[in-house]
């Protein structure tokens, strides 16, 4: 997919500045923002790849000025809406209206702690060969994006397309975002730690000598 959000290696948008390290501490706001996107997360009308999806998919003019948590509330509107939930009218405010149908899935204080404790692990068993192992070389696809859904989510960076890159670890087997991301279900296949030269990933990177890094879907690459 080739949105605003995928912007690692883009020139023009000015240097990074990187933020302090660890958890950060939120504002009153910020933390309602994450524990009502937790709570309508637990109506299981859909899942994180969805909800990433939704965040991509903002305005390029609302995801540039949005602040992270602000695009975690604009991208849960909409999710909310599409999904049936809730209405425009609702988000205005409107009083008076009975019960609504999921108000039996509210999550409830005492709920909390469990399903935070639960966490939403990805890794499931997929009977997809292993095709590659510590050591090789590979290549990722070319063209990139997702192959399954014109222009739909992938977690294959765009600056990291075509590039030649080494096997570093086998993770396991995991939920294909590409897939999961658009009710396709969840087609897990092995994800594999990639190790890119700076040098493969952008013409003229700043410290040439520096390795990227990147956990990447088995689909998403080739033998080199």
């Amino acid at each position: 997919m080739s949105r605003v959000h995928d912007m690692g290696g883009r020139f023009g948008d000015g240097a990074i500045q990187p933020e302090p390290q660890g958890i950060p501490q939120l504002g009153d706001w910020q933390a309602r923002a994450l524990a009502l996107t937790l709570a309508s997360g637990s109506l299981g009308k859909w899942n994180i790849d969805v909800s990433r999806h939704a965040r991509e998919c903002l305005s390029p003019k609302d995801y540039a000025r949005f602040s992270y948590f602000e695009k975690w509330i604009a991208g849960l509107a909409d999710l909310l809406v599409q999904t049936g939930v809730l209405t425009l009218e609702d988000l205005q405010g409107r009083d008076g209206d009975p019960p609504h149908p999921l108000a039996h899935k509210v999550l409830k204080p005492e709920a909390v702690s469990g399903v935070l404790a639960k966490g939403g692990p990805a890794d499931r068993p997929s009977d997809v060969p292993v095709q590659f192992a510590p050591g090789d070389m590979v290549m990722t696809r070319h063209p990139g994006g997702n192959a399954l859904v014109s222009g739909g989510h992938t977690r294959l960076p765009a600056y990291a397309i075509g590039a030649r890159g080494q096997i570093v670890q086998l993770h396991g087997t995991h939920v294909l975002p590409d897939s999961n991301a658009h009710g396709l279900g969840e087609a897990p296949e092995p994800i594999y730690a990639v190790a890119f030269a700076a040098s493969q990933l952008w013409a003229n990177p700043e410290h040439p000598g520096d390795e990227v890094v990147l956990d990447l879907w088995q689909s998403y690459l080739e033998p080199a």
